[in-house]
């Protein structure tokens, strides 16, 4: 579970498929020294195991699963910058909010709005994952948490605010570019539900409900 506050950004060494599964080497000194061998860390928004690390750099490994749902079956290779976060403590604040680093899918940013403070509008891949998306609410970027400004039937915004920029991968993204999004863990649950009802009840049970 994470909070989508970044720590730290890091750089990709090595990218390597073994078998299965594959191999991920980030060069991040900043908190590599300080991980632990079965640590969950956040890059970019997936959440991956800690399998070896010294003070430099640490690697973790990655199902095909997550490989085939992330922009790492794109973009993936030696040099590119991602944006990292530990698992939180129970003891920790919640600052974000609760991110699991189960991506739903990939978004492409169609257009920036503004100058220091940013409006962003994504459009996903899989136009379901809007139904998990709302006004106000939460959605991770890449990893990031960031407040809901608009959501739309094709499309969704939020808020980038100057530090967001500065702090993490997010200040680099230019229009046709690809993120992993994760939508809220409430919505996924409210949507769910609701459609085992509906398909229990018939639709037109629960649009009377909601009107």
């Amino acid at each position: 579970m994470f909070t989508g506050l970044i720590e730290a950004t890091g750089t990709v060494r090595s990218f390597t498929r073994k078998g299965t599964y594959y191999t991920l080497t980030v060069e991040a000194g900043e908190i590599s020294g300080e991980l632990v061998l079965g640590q969950s860390v956040s890059v970019s928004g997936a959440c991956l195991t800690v399998t070896r690390h010294d003070s430099v750099s640490f690697d973790v490994e990655m199902m095909h699963e997550t490989f085939t749902r992330t922009w790492f079956n794109r973009n993936l290779r030696p040099g590119v910058r991602v944006n990292l976060e530990r698992a939180m403590r129970l003891t920790d604040r919640l600052d974000g909010h609760l991110v699991l680093g189960h991506v739903d899918g990939i978004a492409t940013l169609r257009e920036l709005r503004g100058t220091e403070t940013r409006e962003a509008v994504f459009v996903p891949e899989n136009m379901e994952l809007l139904r998990g998306i709302v006004e106000k609410g939460s959605v991770a970027i890449d990893g990031v948490s960031l407040t809901v400004i608009d959501a739309g039937s094709e499309s969704f915004s939020v808020g980038l605010i100057p530090s967001t920029l500065e702090a993490t991968t997010l200040g680099s993204l230019r229009a046709g570019g690809v993120v992993n999004l994760e939508t809220d863990i409430l919505g996924k649950y409210i949507a769910r539900l609701t459609g085992f009802q509906a398909d229990i009840k018939g639709a037109d049970y629960w649009a009377s409900l909601l009107s």
